[in-house]
């Protein structure tokens, strides 16, 4: 028999530990642990299987109807006995990502009438009217990596509605969504994008929760851009990441360390727009994963170490009409279409008021350092990297822009949803003849950012007052947590009052 008071192999809110023999807790504890795969027969696909069936969905997305796909995918779920849930994605107004999981059988049979409290989502309803209804995406089906998500799950995105069952206005998905479908409707226009979004890996799990604790970062690698080994610990997780998103089907076309120690770029192809956005999401979130299976933390903080090259999330971006790039003009200036042009020109015009939009955090502004490659400047270039808006070198169907004063951390719905209205909505740049062309920069801080976002008449137009004000209060919060002077060090309350950082216990503080 065991002692009178052994230390407790369970929690007794499971199983009553009193009186039983050692053996009888042995198998009670390998009862819960249990890992024959037998009882728990779920779903896990090959990564070359699951890359084909993402493929194909992804193909589907852009010929098939939305309702012959529900139908389609509904019954799937229905035949597939090894799975278990459907995880339920929205993002809220700042960019951070969430993520419900549904039981199979319930989902199915409620997929209309699923309700979320929006009250505990920062920027959505209020306590006094919190309920929130999610309208399943059925077109944005992905299939798992079970090394990663966990066996038996698939991946579907949803728009939010608000309890009449109209578009969420702080959803930027959904706004997103709502405006690509009419400009579809009204111009034949179809947005593509892609992006190349940078981040960093350190040492140990939940580093930016302990950035205090343990002084700082530490990086995981001192290699770069091109000295990193083959398997050193960057370049495994590299790997890792890309294997899982290439088996998402993201088309991964290139992935490699980046200029700073334990920084990193993988890069997808060219995609529609709103499922570009999805990926970003999914992106930053297998990245995330696979460095804590690791024993990494991967960050998205645009500049969390000081004196190097800080990250960003550069948006290539076209619109077509009618299957072609309308981007391109062939003898058009450097290749590109007066369509292309206006765009730019808006984009340039406003720029300012815009700014917080891009770089939405206070160590946003540490990355837009002309030192380091930064791209602060007001103006459009095909060589200059330090200019806001760049043009690749391009052909009839590779022509874009690529706008590069974007960083990781911020909401892509939002950004997109933002640079699209202003590209086809705003004011023109004007230019004044006979004047020497004066260069502007954007703000070098969040708080003359916020003040341009808060005056701006364009922005409450095509955001809404209500979003305006609600986004300029989070950003406002965060300013005020934080020293006004950046100064040369990254300081610890830019890391931990960061809106990606998950440390609610610490915000509930204030």
């Amino acid at each position: 028999m065991i002692k009178e008071n052994p230390p407790c192999l369970l929690r007794r809110s499971c199983f009553g530990c009193e009186g039983r023999t050692l053996s009888e807790l042995r198998r009670a504890s390998t009862y819960m642990t249990n890992t024959n795969p037998e009882l728990r027969h779920f779903l896990e696909i090959p990564y070359n299987a699951l890359e084909e069936m993402n493929l194909a969905a992804k193909a589907k997305q852009a010929t098939a109807s939305a309702s012959a796909l529900e139908k389609e995918y509904r019954a799937y779920l229905l035949k597939e006995k090894r799975i278990k849930a459907v995880t339920l994605c929205f993002t809220d107004i700042e960019g951070r990502f969430h993520m419900l999981d549904y039981d199979k059988k319930y989902l199915l049979s409620s997929a209309n009438n699923l309700t979320f409290d929006g009250s505990s989502i920062r920027g959505f309803s209020a306590q006094a009217e919190s309920d929130l209804w999610l309208d399943i995406d059925w077109d944005s089906i992905v299939w798992l990596p079970s090394d990663v998500f966990g066996a038996g799950k698939v991946v579907m995105f949803a728009s939010v509605l608000d309890k009449d069952r109209s578009p969420y206005a702080s959803d930027f998905r959904g706004q997103l969504k709502g405006y690509l479908e009419k400009l579809a409707r009204t111009q034949g226009l179809t947005a593509f994008a892609a992006a190349e979004t940078e981040g960093f890996i350190m040492e140990g799990v939940n580093a930016e929760q302990n950035y205090e604790k343990n002084g700082g970062f530490t990086f995981v690698s001192t290699g770069g851009y091109y000295h990193s080994l083959p398997l050193d610990r960057l370049r495994r997780f590299i790997d890792a990441a890309a294997e899982a998103q290439r088996a998402m089907g993201f088309q991964n076309e290139k992935d490699h360390p980046e200029v700073a120690p334990s920084q990193f770029e993988l890069n997808f192809s060219y995609t529609r727009a709103l499922r570009a956005c999805d990926q970003i999401q999914l992106y930053k979130l297998v990245c995330r994963q696979v460095a804590e299976n690791m024993g990494f933390t991967a960050t998205f903080l645009p500049k969390p170490v000081a004196g190097v090259n800080g990250s960003g999330m550069h948006l290539n971006f076209s619109l077509a009409r009618s299957g072609k790039n309308a981007f391109y003009q062939k003898g058009g200036k450097e290749g590109l279409s007066p369509l292309a042009w206006d765009f730019i020109s808006r984009l340039l015009q406003h720029a300012p008021e815009i700014c917080l939009i891009f770089n939405s955090s206070v160590n946003a502004y540490r990355r837009l350092d002309p030192h380091f490659e930064a791209p602060n400047q007001i103006k459009v270039s095909p060589l200059d990297r330090g200019a806001m808006v760049r043009i690749p070198i391009g052909n009839e169907k590779t022509a874009r822009i690529e706008f590069r004063s974007v960083a990781p951390d911020t909401n892509p719905y939002l950004a997109l949803f933002t640079m699209l209205r202003t590209g086809l909505e705003g004011k023109k740049l004007v230019r004044e003849r006979g004047k020497r062309e004066r260069v502007r920069f954007l703000p070098d801080n969040i708080h003359d950012a916020i003040k341009l976002f808060k005056a701006s008449d364009f922005m409450a137009k095509i955001l809404g007052k209500d979003n305006q004000q609600k986004f300029a209060s989070y950003k406002q919060a965060s300013a005020d947590r934080n020293p006004k002077e950046l100064g040369a060090i990254v300081k610890t309350p830019e890391v931990l009052f960061h809106h990606e950082v998950t440390n609610q216990a610490l915000w509930n503080k204030f």
